[in-house]
């Protein structure tokens, strides 16, 4: 709800619906009404805006400083009438005029505004209508039997027979029959050494079976051994299956508070080692569960979800210990964000380090004079990868929060560690080996916490990443210290020198202050985001999907006190000039000489993460419900198939009953807040989550 200007047809249509809602909606119903908004406003706003109305990155706030800025001097209709016209984005129409007044009010009440400002107070007119100007229409009999059909009969669950535990080796080394990792290999490579799906044979691919999905942002990654698929679905819950024929074995459902669910509630992996499955929830704490028997094993709370503590990402079994990162550090907190070790035979926490510079150690004053308390940011929103041979677990951070450094009392003068930094850890132990920092001060939510890929690059040890800003870093991962970058966008945001790696902001940029509002090519959606690269060791091919959009960042005032940050910035976004019609990218970078060896362009985002395997092919899916594959040497298009919805999550590839398949989940969720309104042509619809298996017939 960032307020837009409104056409005048528009304003005069919004005119008289809002006045049939003052008329009809609201008066004598105000107490189910008010019933009514919570609702709605759970099932159609709080995935961006938060269950708390704190906001979040696809949202902002509808509480504190920036809100009441911008909204308490206005008059109730003036919220409704934005609110009409432009949510949810996309889709305003979908919601009646009296559905979108139940949700104004709940806003309204809800927003901690004091009673005098005009906002609050006017929302009285809402609800002024005569008793006998209300129609009331009910139909609890139908709704009664529509929920007497969710929960009639129960499935009767199954055991996996025989299964056979995973062990450390083989999380290490994992057979080219199942995908036991996020990316397969604990490297994050996220390519298979499978061949039976050939460029010879990509053509004939075609539907094995599917699976109906829970709605939500579906960017699962799902596991197989032995035959066996484990399935996260966006409501933290995960199934067993048959592998080849798409049989559901168990189901398991973990029961968390509503309001600990974020951004639809991604849950992009799960980890699997010896008989059991690592699950990291919503309200911030672990569980382990039975593979063979769907049975929850133990759980153990890492923080208080009520300060905004969540997880996006699940953990990785790294040398038998469960590692995994935190988010949803926006908020001022005295712990901030973290990475643990835990047992994973009894839960237990083994250590926890901290992704903010801590008192008594020299990065602690890259934060100027911030109290330790009042510093946000460091989430980890996706899962590490892990080197054997060094012992080392890697992690991605994200930017400091508030987004820009004037937001949070800051220049871009303190580097803020080890915020958008790359930290190795040791599993065991939790000790911080080394950081590096690839953005100092970030100050536009061009965080580089995404996916680490470690490779080998003729006898060099080297860990590849990229952020949104499209810059391919190449470090050396014993030691952290820098080897080169590529700028793999027209990026406008930074002064690059390949030779030392330092990056300088624009000048505008770097002086902006409350208020003020500066461009960034690629924008806050990248770029690179958490659509993952996949990596070809044996010809050195780094396969990226980027986003060619850019936004404008304005700065606002955020609450420094006690509890207090979030995001901090109204963000416009569109897409990169020159690149319209063509916002999805995908390349191939040769990672010894850092060039681009091809480049696909289109018109839909790339919505899914990468795959690549042995056959020469890449799978990638689209936000126009493509899903593709492509030869990895040329990038030609060679076989694609529609799904009912955009491809989301991560593909996967593994053997079955002696058969390759190939696996993509779809169902856009929380990220159809933004392409729904700058890709108005491509058709998205806000459900159709499943997962869909292909195969070629033998």
């Amino acid at each position: 709800m960032n307020g837009p200007s409104i056409s005048g047809g528009a304003q005069a249509r919004i005119h008289w619906l809002t006045t049939l809602v003052l008329t009809v909606a609201m008066s004598p119903l105000s107490r189910a009404v008010a019933d009514t908004g919570e609702r709605l406003y759970s099932e159609h706003c709080a995935s961006c805006h938060a269950a708390t109305l704190r906001g979040s990155a696809h949202g902002a706030a509808l509480s504190g400083p920036a809100f009441a800025d911008k909204w308490s001097a206005a008059p109730a209709q003036s919220l409704l009438t934005y609110q009409m016209a432009e949510m949810p984005p996309g889709g305003a129409q979908s919601l009646s005029p009296a559905q979108h007044a139940a949700i104004a009010q709940y806003v309204i009440g809800q927003s901690g505004l004091d009673s005098e400002t005009l906002l609050v107070s006017s929302a009285a007119h809402l609800t002024s209508a005569p008793a006998d100007a209300v129609e009331v229409v009910e139909f609890a009999e139908a709704g009664s039997v529509m929920d007497m059909a969710r929960s009639a009969g129960a499935f009767t669950m199954r055991r996996v027979d025989d299964f056979r535990p995973v062990t450390t080796e083989e999380l290490n080394r994992p057979d080219a029959t199942d995908w036991l990792n996020w990316r397969r290999t604990l490297n994050g490579h996220a390519h298979s050494p499978l061949i039976d799906i050939s460029r010879d044979n990509v053509s004939q691919l075609s539907m094995s079976w599917s699976m109906a999905m829970h709605e939500g942002s579906n960017q699962p990654t799902p596991l197989v051994r032995d035959g066996v698929m484990f399935l996260t679905h966006a409501n933290n819950k995960i199934q067993a299956i048959e592998a080849a024929t798409g049989e559901l074995l168990w189901e398991y459902q973990y029961v968390f508070p509503p309001a600990s669910k974020m951004l639809g509630g991604p849950t992009r992996n799960i980890a699997l080692w010896q008989d059991r499955l690592f699950l990291a929830t919503y309200d911030a704490a672990i569980v382990a569960i039975d593979a063979a028997t769907g049975e929850e094993r133990w759980r153990t709370e890492k923080a208080d979800y009520r300060e905004a503590f969540t997880h996006s990402a699940g953990p990785i079994v790294a040398n038998g210990i469960v590692v995994s990162g935190i988010n949803g550090c926006e908020l001022f907190t005295q712990d901030g964000c973290f990475i643990t070790g835990h047992d994973p035979e009894t839960g237990e926490e083994l250590w926890r380090t901290s992704t903010l510079a801590e008192p008594g150690t020299p990065e602690y004053a890259s934060w100027g004079d911030v109290a330790p308390d009042r510093r946000g940011g460091g989430d980890i929103w996706i899962a590490g990868s892990y080197d054997p041979e060094l012992d080392l677990v890697y992690f991605g951070t994200s930017q400091p929060k508030p987004w820009a450094a004037p937001s949070r009392g800051m220049s871009v003068q303190d580097a803020a560690l080890y915020t958008n930094a790359t930290l190795a850890v040791r599993p065991k132990t939790g000790e911080l080996v080394w950081h590096f920092q690839h953005i100092p001060g970030e100050t536009i939510d061009m965080e580089v916490g995404f996916e680490r890929i470690l490779a080998d690059i003729d006898d060099e040890q080297t860990l590849l990443t990229v952020g949104k800003d499209g810059i391919l870093w190449k470090l050396d991962r014993a030691t952290g210290d820098y080897l080169d970058l590529l700028d793999t966008m027209d990026q406008t945001i930074f002064e690059v020198n390949r030779d030392t790696g330092r990056l300088s902001y624009r000048e505008d940029i770097a002086a902006a202050g409350i208020g003020d509002t500066y461009t960034a090519c690629p924008g806050i959606y990248g770029g690179h985001n958490w659509q993952s690269a996949t990596y070809d060791d044996a010809r050195h091919l780094l396969f990226l999907p980027v986003h060619q959009l850019c936004s404008d960042m304005t700065p606002r005032e955020v609450d420094l006190g006690p509890g207090g940050g979030g995001y901090g910035a109204d963000v416009a976004t569109y897409p990169m000039p020159g690149k319209e019609g063509l916002a999805g990218a995908l390349l191939a970078i040769d990672v010894r000489t850092m060039e681009v060896r091809w480049k696909v362009e289109q018109p839909a985002l790339f919505m899914s993460g990468a795959l690549s395997t042995d056959g020469g092919l890449l799978f990638i899916g689209d936000l126009d419900r493509h899903f593709q594959a492509l030869d990895t040497e040329t990038g030609e298009r060679l076989w694609s198939t529609r799904l009912p919805a955009p491809a989301h999550g991560y593909p996967i590839t593994y053997e079955a009953e002696g058969k390759q398949f190939v696996a993509i989940p779809a169902g856009i969720g929380v990220f159809r807040a933004l392409t729904a309104v700058i890709f108005p042509d491509i058709y998205q619809p806000p459900d159709g989550q499943g997962l869909f298996v292909f195969s070629v017939p033998q």
